[in-house]
């Protein structure tokens, strides 16, 4: 198990290596993980956001290049980037099919730790900009 100063760049790792059971050791059994579009409790809920990314987006990789760390605290700021190759999942339960474009988001996060295990995690992005990216519509054709 990581100490709680390397748990961030071991997620990363584990991230950019797709490796789900990896991802999840990092988390504590009853971690909370908020995003854009929703909460999860618990490492079935957490697996479901990670595995949705892996899905949709086959080569999907994080860089971090900003790391603020206390003692039970890491603050990130990332760039993440991947073609969207496979089915991903959107708010509202929809599955997108692939699309084939390529997506580049600056994100940040915070993690509180406790014994080198993530236990709450909140990521920060622009939802619309990955939308956007996906070719999406951001407003109904029919709207004005």
């Amino acid at each position: 198990m990581p100490e709680d100063h390397q748990v961030s760049d071991a997620l990363a790792d584990a991230v950019n290596d797709h490796a789900l059971e990896r991802v999840l050791r990092l988390y504590g059994p009853g971690a909370v993980f908020v995003a854009p579009g929703g909460m999860a409790e618990g490492h079935e809920q957490i697996a479901s956001f990670y595995a949705s990314w892996f899905d949709g987006f086959p080569d999907v990789s994080a860089t971090l290049w900003r790391k603020i760390t206390t003692a039970s605290v890491t603050v990130l700021e990332w760039t993440l980037t991947g073609t969207h190759r496979g089915p991903f999942l959107i708010p509202g339960g929809e599955i997108l099919e692939p699309t084939g474009r390529r997506v580049a988001v600056r994100g940040c996060s915070t993690a509180d730790l406790d014994g080198g295990l993530i236990v709450s995690h909140h990521i920060y992005f622009d939802q619309l900009q990955v939308f956007a990216s996906l070719g999406l519509r951001l407003i109904p054709e029919n709207a004005f």
